[in-house]
């Protein structure tokens, strides 16, 4: 039996929302703990993980794996979408990635907060400039007041840092840069879902083998493949964490881009950006913490333009005029435009 779109629309992104929930402890274990007890130069003791594009390449390699076993499981029609667009999307989506850890290196907290919360603002603007997607004003408003209403949230005045004029302008520049390859990723995935609708699965296959390929160049040629296997088998309690990092990370991905092909990368996005403010908003909740006045204003918000896109959501399902129908993943027939984000 199908489910309701509403029913999977949730299922997809409570699978999001629990498994980068994991993923982001046992990421933090990985990238901050120390491993070993050997002296370092600083005197501190034990060795840290610092080999994140050889940490990218494990995941998109595991997440590129696991989906191709689940195809063949379960085989789907002939993915006919072209090589270039997968081509595309990864090295936008590798740029955007990259963009946004060395972004984090000189720009103060809560200007990196505003550029990870903006995150649905370019995919929206680059989905009806490039991907030709159409939305109602009152998609516009609801995606804009979830963006407020986060960055209220998680603003945080005690963490601004006083760096130097010059770092924090490389710094916004290069989060500007990853903000732009999230909404030209999003775009293209869009053209993706329109020319040739693929399944989930096997989008992530396309993407994550194109990813894989193009991190091979920068870890072979930087010496960070021979230096990230020397660490492992120094350290095997970092392959626990390695391979607790891409299990998440797969099942989180595979949530992904079925939300990607079945609701779009603007859905996506928002699922995703809320999802850190869910996270935090239950932390508080759990712990007893106090929220200031801001605070509260911003979960009000985010909350208000949620429900106010799924009451929209009822009333526009309405068929005004017969939407074109296109064939899934899966080969039954869908329409793909004007989805809400919570239909």
């Amino acid at each position: 039996m199908k489910l309701p779109e509403r029913s999977r629309f949730v299922i997809y992104a409570v699978g999001i929302f629990v498994c980068y929930f994991l993923y982001g402890i046992v990421q933090e274990k990985l990238t901050r703990g120390r491993y070993g007890d050997q002296v370092q130069p600083d005197g501190s003791v034990g060795q840290r993980f610092t080999y994140a594009l050889a940490l990218v390449w494990v995941q998109c390699a595991c997440n590129c794996l696991f989906a191709k076993g689940l195809l063949m499981i379960r085989p789907t029609k002939e993915d006919t979408t072209h090589t270039g667009y997968y081509a595309v999307s990864s090295l936008t989506y590798l740029l955007a990635m990259v963009s946004t850890t060395m972004a984090m290196r000189w720009v103060p907290y809560p200007t990196a907060v505003v550029g990870k919360a903006a995150k649905p603002i370019p995919v929206m603007i680059l989905g009806v400039l490039i991907g030709r997607k159409t939305y109602s004003w009152t998609r516009y408003a609801c995606v804009l007041t979830i963006v407020l209403g986060v960055i209220l949230f998680m603003y945080k005045e005690s963490k601004v840092s006083n760096l130097p004029a010059e770092s924090t302008m490389l710094g916004e520049v290069l989060l500007f840069l990853s903000l732009s390859m999230d909404g030209l990723t999003g775009a293209v995935q869009d053209r993706i879902r329109a020319a040739s609708s693929p399944s989930g699965p096997q989008m992530m296959v396309a993407m994550n083998f194109w990813s894989t390929l193009m991190l091979c160049v920068p870890i072979l040629v930087t010496g960070e493949a021979k230096d990230f296997l020397s660490f492992v088998l120094s350290h095997p309690e970092a392959l626990t964490h390695l391979a607790l990092i891409s299990v998440c990370g797969v099942i989180g991905q595979f949530f992904i881009f079925l939300m990607v092909a079945n609701f779009g990368p603007l859905a996506c996005s928002v699922v995703t950006t809320t999802r850190k403010f869910f996270t935090v908003l239950c932390s508080v909740l759990l712990f007893g913490n106090v929220l200031i006045a801001r605070q509260w204003l911003g979960a009000v918000l985010v909350f208000s333009a949620l429900f106010v896109d799924m009451f929209y959501g009822k009333k526009d399902s309405k068929p005004a005029s017969a939407p074109r129908k296109t064939s899934s993943g899966d080969g039954k027939s869908k329409t793909p435009e004007l989805k809400k984000l919570t239909s």
